[in-house]
């Protein structure tokens, strides 16, 4: 092997070399010697890196935004003649609408393992942490293109994280250096260098992927086209379908079903209907807690000798789940009804006065 292109794990070959070499030039065979790793090689294994082996298959993707993936991806790897791909694309849409889940999805599709930021990395108490920790997600993305595996920067909620929302957001220097660090590695994404280190080097170019939920709160200057490609993902009636049957795929409902389930409640995220799903085995659990006890359930759940509780599946026919739905939907109409803020602050309610301590039974009375 060219040993100016030898991208091999130096320690971990130290280790392997033990008993290769004459115990004259070896040295001590205890800890201190010559042959033993410095580090030991967990410490190689990224913790930003996402294995999406624990990813089932049989999950529906949505094609059109496969299509623009994929295209955004391949044309980043291209040598396109006198054209400038942007590096960043941002896929953005309504909150609980699977922007992370079907990127994960296709990330499996494409052989990606995406090195991962969320948007509390985005912030420290340390000035300029987080722009470097940016730069070291992006080298660790580079280094893994150059061992020939195909890879990208995945950020999180990036307006969640670099964004203002209104004239109150504090914008500190962090939130300021995140908007410049991501617009100078999309200006040169060959020549990405950690802070203090000034040597003019090239690595592979590696694409960069944002969700978010309102990119207008970001710099605007980081979102404009030549930078950041835009992507708003607002899932149709046959997505949501697909999606939906991806989630109740274990549990036997028809396809038919799913579709009148969708329309019935057509103003919510893809979410409810995991959270519907979920809801479902409420009353297997309240059986389960009635049968051994409130006083018990520690002991039974927490390293308990018998293992884990299993459940029989329960039966989802298309009124239970329509059912449970609307529970959720009353207590979403709850929390935008009832609104004991603008009692408690701006109004500053006291107990009894304007009734919100009263029970909701009286008030119909």
């Amino acid at each position: 092997m060219d040993a100016g292109k030898d991208t091999s794990d130096d320690q971990q070959d130290i280790a392997r070399g033990r008993g290769m070499v004459d115990e004259l030039f070896q040295g001590w065979g205890g800890t201190g010697g010559t042959q033993n790793a410095i580090m030991s090689s967990t410490d190689y294994i990224s913790q930003a890196q996402r294995s999406l082996n624990n990813i089932e298959d049989g999950f529906y993707i949505s094609p059109s935004f496969l299509d623009k993936l994929s295209i955004h991806i391949a044309k980043n790897f291209m040598n396109l003649p006198k054209i400038k791909v942007p590096l960043i694309l941002g896929i953005w849409g309504g909150k609980g609408q699977g922007k992370t889940f079907q990127c994960m999805l296709a990330f499996k599709k494409l052989g990606i393992q995406p090195i991962v930021m969320s948007a509390g990395e985005l912030e420290s108490g340390n000035a300029g942490e987080p722009a470097k920790l940016i730069r070291q997600r992006y080298r660790e993305a580079s280094d893994m293109i150059k061992k020939g595996k195909m890879c990208c920067l995945f950020i999180n909620d990036l307006d969640a994280g670099a964004g203002r929302f209104g004239l109150t957001t504090q914008y500190t220097v962090n939130n300021q250096m995140v908007n410049a660090t991501l617009m100078n590695i999309a200006d040169n994404p060959t020549n990405v260098q950690l802070p203090g280190v000034y040597k003019n080097e090239e690595i592979p170019r590696v694409p960069v992927i944002c969700t978010g939920n309102d990119f207008s709160t970001l710099y605007a200057p980081l979102i404009r086209d030549g930078r950041m490609e835009k992507y708003y993902w607002n899932p149709t009636r046959e997505d949501r379908i697909g999606v939906c049957m991806g989630i109740f795929q274990e549990d036997k409902v028809s396809r038919g079903d799913v579709e009148i389930l969708v329309d019935t409640f057509p103003g919510q995220s893809i979410d409810f209907f995991g959270a519907l799903r979920a809801r479902v085995y409420d009353d297997k659990v309240r059986d389960f807690i009635k049968g051994i006890g409130v006083e018990n359930i520690g002991k039974r759940l927490i390293n308990s000798r018998e293992g884990k509780v299993n459940f029989e599946k329960p039966a989802m026919p298309l009124d239970i789940l329509i059912k449970y739905g609307q529970q959720l939907v009353d207590e979403q109409d709850n929390v935008k009804r009832v609104q004991l803020a603008d009692a408690y602050l701006a109004g500053a309610e006291l107990a009894g006065t304007g009734g919100s301590s009263l029970p909701e039974t009286y008030r119909k009375q």
